[in-house]
């Protein structure tokens, strides 16, 4: 489904689908600590209901399953459902995964105890999608935020892959992050209180294919870029990679900032 949004990338087309597979093999990349700071919160544990939108490829439910909540995923994209629905089933993991656009959500009044977006928060259309949020959630229910960014101002092959992405794609409004907390949208506070927030470093272990993946499934890439310039990227990147890091050297981790918000229903 390809996408096109003033706000992100200029208005230049994306669409998720293209990059599904890729996304699938290399975007699972949260530490434990990343789970561990959601856990340690009550939250998406046992005996919740959770609600995680703009799901992705399910790395959330998948990954957080074994804490023993029962899990909902949605994300705009069938590719990416599909992704989600054969890692789960592979693993075993009883999930439910539908293929719906957050502003198209149809779930009763007070389904769930926690509503998770994690990487997607700003793709959507807020005055539309808080109240619906708020209405899904049961009393005292809690929207968590979560984030996890690449700081190129910070880690020099976070730098330098940015560099080949704004050559191809010169609009994409991903780069640049800085450490700094969740913009939350003002449309958010007619319907939620914070509750807290937090950011943290973490430095993320990659190879050479693993951070080459993990750039190649990302917006300004595997998903917009034609298959001519997406061919001269992938042999670019790899370049870049070869001059870089000193030979021999395959393991090296990326500076990313982490951060989470937690906002309780009003």
């Amino acid at each position: 489904m390809e996408i096109v949004d003033k706000r992100i990338d200029g208005g230049k087309a994306f669409d998720w689908g293209r990059t599904s597979e890729d996304y699938a093999r290399f975007r699972d990349i949260y530490p434990e600590l990343f789970y561990e700071k959601i856990v340690a919160r009550g939250l998406c544990v046992k005996g919740q209901n959770v609600l995680d939108i703009g799901t992705g490829t399910g790395v959330l439910p998948r990954n957080m399953f074994r804490f023993g909540a029962t899990w909902t995923g949605t994300d705009i994209s069938p590719e990416q459902i599909a992704q989600a629905k054969r890692l789960a089933g592979e693993a075993g993991m009883a999930i439910d995964f539908l293929a719906v656009p957050t502003e198209k959500l149809d779930f009763p009044e007070e389904s769930f105890d926690v509503i998770t977006a994690c990487q997607c928060f700003w793709y959507f259309d807020h005055d539309k999608v808080m109240p619906m949020l708020r209405k899904m959630l049961k009393p005292g229910g809690k929207l968590l935020i979560l984030y996890m960014a690449w700081l190129p101002y910070e880690d020099e092959i976070a730098r330098a892959s940015e560099e080949v992405v704004l050559k191809y794609s010169p609009n994409w409004s991903g780069a640049g992050e800085r450490f700094k907390p969740i913009d939350i949208p003002e449309a958010a506070f007619q319907y939620f209180d914070l509750v807290e927030h937090e950011e943290y470093y973490l430095d993320v272990p990659f190879t050479k294919e693993s951070w080459h993946g993990r750039m190649k499934a990302c917006r300004g890439v595997g998903a917009s870029l034609s298959g001519e310039a997406l061919a001269q990227w992938e042999q670019e990147h790899w370049r870049m990679l070869g001059q870089e890091l000193p030979e021999g050297t395959d393991a090296f981790t990326v500076r990313h900032c982490a951060a989470l918000a937690v906002l309780r229903r009003k």
